[in-house]
């Protein structure tokens, strides 16, 4: 078995705000069936496939896809600040592959990443740094998107040439089902706003301390029933979910942009990068997904979720 996944939902939430009684402990019971499973693979390397909010990447050059040869937290969240341990070598292979497939990926050699990154390291690893990673960004919040059969071509060139490697690779999937939390949108914004989304990339400790507490504050009203922001929806998490698991991925190209945002709201196009890591795994063949916790918690606005899965 030289590939795996891992896939969770990630939300800077969880260390701000307090869910029902017994959902942390059945949250931490889930990484905790993860973190034996990643212990039994032994991944020489994580391939982390995650988005950003508007903190690295920015409308001033907004790719659909970028692959990091050296990465940086921006420590958003409180999560720790400071370079992640990258195969740079590793980087540039699979950068090479997914060109080579047909798949425009950019490449960094400075990215900067946010909690969407760095949350699941901390949580799976112990910290940003504590593994050799390749980082890679899927767009799933900036307006336009392509469809989400780009996500799953990519992730197929990602794990036909991370196979043949002769190394223990883990494809992780960073990202929520579905949610619209209130991140806010180049189109109609005013003008301030849209200088934040296009060159806003370094905002004082300050802001960024506006911008998390704003976002905290909503979160708590949204569970309270008193913010209308567009609800959970448990169903298409599962359905969604259950498609990963069956393994017929290719029943995802059908789904529309607009479907995804009418039934899950913006920000469940972050499932693009579960798509991208289980497609990863699909290149070698048959899978068998051997953990599937889910959980809709209005508190985090996350319908939650932490899979693994390994080649059958």
């Amino acid at each position: 078995m030289s590939l795996a996944v891992c896939t969770v939902s990630h939300t800077p939430l969880m260390t701000r705000n307090e869910p029902a009684p017994g959902v942390r402990d059945r949250v931490e019971a889930a990484f905790a069936e993860a973190r034996a499973f990643i212990g039994d693979f032994a991944p020489d390397v994580v391939v982390v496939l995650a988005p950003d909010h508007y903190n690295g990447f920015l409308y001033d050059m907004m790719p659909p896809f970028c692959i990091g040869t050296e990465a940086r937290s921006v420590g958003d969240y409180g999560y720790e600040e400071g370079p992640l341990q990258v195969d740079r070598d590793l980087a540039h292979t699979l950068a090479s592959a997914a060109l080579a497939a047909g798949i425009d990926v950019a490449v960094s050699e400075r990215m900067h990443v946010d909690h969407g990154f760095t949350q699941p390291l901390t949580l799976l690893f112990g910290g940003i740094a504590a593994v050799p990673t390749v980082p890679v960004f899927i767009n799933s919040v900036a307006e336009p998107l392509g469809p989400v059969s780009r996500a799953r071509l990519l992730g197929d060139a990602l794990g036909r040439a991370a196979a043949g490697l002769g190394r223990r690779v883990l494809f992780l999937g960073s990202g929520g089902l579905s949610h619209d939390p209130p991140v806010p949108a180049l189109a109609g914004a005013t003008p301030e706003v849209a200088e934040r989304l296009i060159s806003g990339r370094n905002p004082t400790r300050e802001q960024r301390a506006e911008r998390e507490k704003r976002v905290t504050a909503a979160a708590r009203e949204f569970a309270a029933g008193t913010l209308p922001l567009q609800p959970l929806n448990p169903e298409w998490d599962r359905a969604l979910l259950d498609v990963l698991a069956s393994g017929r991925l290719e029943e995802l190209d059908s789904w529309s942009n607009e479907s995804f945002v009418e039934q899950a709201g913006h920000s469940s196009h972050e499932v693009r990068t579960s798509i991208a890591a289980y497609a990863a795994l699909a290149a070698t063949g048959p899978y068998v997904v051997t953990q599937s916790f889910y959980e809709p918690i209005p508190e985090w606005i996350a319908g939650f979720a932490v899979t693994t899965a390994r080649t059958a």
